[in-house]
């Protein structure tokens, strides 16, 4: 009975990763993950103000995506206005972004929270990003941030 539960536990695994492929093309009014709508968002730009001094906030946000992660579209980057863009991940790595995201304009629900982000993390984001091995050896430091995880996003 073990080994079925094993077995089982498996095959849910592969399923999972075998369903959950890259997006081949972002097309306007596709979403990915969860349906969502536009409606209540406000600009990536706010966010961080929006936040103020809570540690996590639940909000819908909006944004030019500057960088979509190479490997297999597994995080995105969203210009902020700053020189410290906000990393997106999607719940559960239940569905990725399409490598064509990049300049495009999305709506994304789902919640944000301020953390500090580990050396060893930031190193394996520059290896995804396709960063080479000399500007992945210059990150020394963890970096607080604010990282959003997506439940559901909307190509604009």
């Amino acid at each position: 009975m073990k080994k079925f539960f094993q077995l089982l536990a498996v095959a849910c695994l592969v399923s999972t990763v075998t369903l959950a492929q890259e997006p081949k093309s972002a097309a306007k009014g596709v979403t990915y993950g969860e349906k969502i709508t536009k409606k209540g968002a406000i600009p990536v730009t706010q966010l961080t103000q929006k936040m103020g001094a809570n540690e996590t906030l639940t909000t819908k946000i909006s944004g030019k995506v500057l960088e979509v992660c190479t490997s297999k579209g597994c995080w995105i980057k969203l210009e902020n206005g700053t020189n410290d863009p906000i990393r997106v991940t999607f719940k559960d790595y239940a569905f990725f972004m399409p490598k064509d995201l990049v300049g495009k304009t999305v709506a994304l629900d789902g919640f944000s929270k301020k953390t500090v982000t580990p050396v060893a993390e930031l190193k394996h984001f520059a290896e995804d990003a396709g960063k080479s091995k000399e500007e992945i050896a210059k990150i020394t430091a963890p970096k607080n941030e604010i990282k959003y995880e997506a439940k559901g996003v909307l190509v604009l």
